[in-house]
């Protein structure tokens, strides 16, 4: 059987944490630089991005010093946190693959209605004014305004965001499958003996 050996399983578990590890600095970074640069404005999105990436370098650094001291305890509730996170990210990237076009534009509206700062953010980055029509009598934050001739951002977004969520639900169907190889690596690696311990000693 590939990687049997307590060594195979460690070194295979320690390479996982530290993919996540970097992924989780990745997004703390990305969603940092977003709002250093003003690339995004709302501090609920980066925010939840923030929480994200330190909620997966937490469980990943859980993992790593579980891995490396074969710490039941620690690799136990690894496991278990690892497992309910493949089972959210599983369901979240299915439903991101499967969605339909009238329940992307009526999830856009929600988000849309739900905040004035994202509707800045989008107003000014894609250039474009209102949701579903422009209202030349009100305010927008795009360059368009001024000359009248804007699209309504709805056009614009739909035109994306199909791309994007079959994108985002490849990603997170593709690291789903990663963690629940976690899951099962870190299932044999509990008991699996150390060969350096003392053969008496119990796992």
């Amino acid at each position: 059987m590939a990687c049997a050996g307590f060594t195979c399983s460690k070194t295979s578990l320690c390479a996982i944490n530290i993919l996540y590890v970097m992924v989780s600095l990745l997004m703390i970074g990305i969603a940092a630089w977003g709002k250093w640069f003003g690339l995004v404005s709302s501090f609920q999105v980066v925010g939840g991005v923030i929480g994200v990436g330190v909620f997966l370098f937490l469980v990943a650094v859980v993992g790593l010093v579980g891995a490396i001291k074969h710490h039941q305890v620690l690799l136990f509730f690894y496991m278990i946190v690892l497992f309910m996170v493949f089972v959210v990210q599983f369901s979240v990237s299915c439903a991101c693959l499967a969605i339909t076009e009238e329940q992307q534009h009526q999830l856009l509206e929600i988000g849309w209605n739900d905040s004035q700062t994202t509707q800045r953010d989008v107003e000014k980055n894609i250039d474009c004014c209102g949701f579903s029509s422009v209202n030349y009598n009100g305010t927008c934050e795009a360059s368009c305004f001024s000359s009248h001739n804007c699209v309504p951002c709805a056009v614009t977004i739909q035109q994306h965001a199909d791309d994007v969520l079959h994108f985002v639900g490849g990603i997170g169907l593709f690291f789903s499958f990663t963690e629940i190889l976690g899951v099962w690596l870190t299932y044999r690696y509990r008991n699996q003996k150390d060969p350096r311990a003392n053969p008496s000693a119990f796992l």
